[in-house]
């Protein structure tokens, strides 16, 4: 009688144990490298976000877009005085822009919301200050860690 070829409980059991000391080696890893993504994508988004209110300033006799418009006044074409219009319309003088697409989603709380610095505490999406054109990451959801790395650079309120 020959004797039946297998793995006896206790092979499987380390098996087991090793791939479970492996899971809880790389989980971590990806939740960091996820943490990490976001953050680039935020000082990304920042960053075209900024230099897209400076180009409309230079546009537009060093004028940063009004808060209530903007969204419209960096996806739309508009006029020196800021006025909008959906298409280019150079006879009546739509000719500046868009600067952006959309206004970009914040990772952190998926908003694409724009909000008056001065409003205080309502810190979802983006924080945009009217007067200066400067716009800062909303941290509203955000962990600890990120915000204290935000603010560190300056990039958050």
């Amino acid at each position: 009688m020959k004797a039946k070829k297998g793995f006896t409980l206790v092979e499987i059991l380390i098996v087991v144990v090793i791939l479970g000391i492996l899971a809880a080696i790389v989980i971590p890893q990806f939740s960091q490298a996820s943490t990490e993504a976001k953050l680039n994508s935020c000082r990304s988004s920042l960053q075209s976000l900024r230099s897209q209110i400076e180009l409309y300033k230079i546009q537009h006799n060093d004028q940063p877009p009004a808060l209530a418009d903007f969204a419209a006044q960096m996806t739309t074409y508009s006029d020196a005085n800021g006025n909008t219009n959906a298409t280019k319309d150079v006879a009546n003088g739509f000719i500046y822009g868009p600067y952006i697409q959309q206004v970009p989603t914040n990772p952190w709380n998926n908003s694409k919301a724009v909000n008056d610095i001065a409003g205080g505490g309502n810190q979802e999406g983006w924080v945009y200050d009217q007067t200066t054109g400067a716009i800062y990451v909303g941290v509203a959801n955000a962990p600890d860690a990120v915000v204290t790395e935000l603010q560190a650079t300056d990039d958050a309120l």
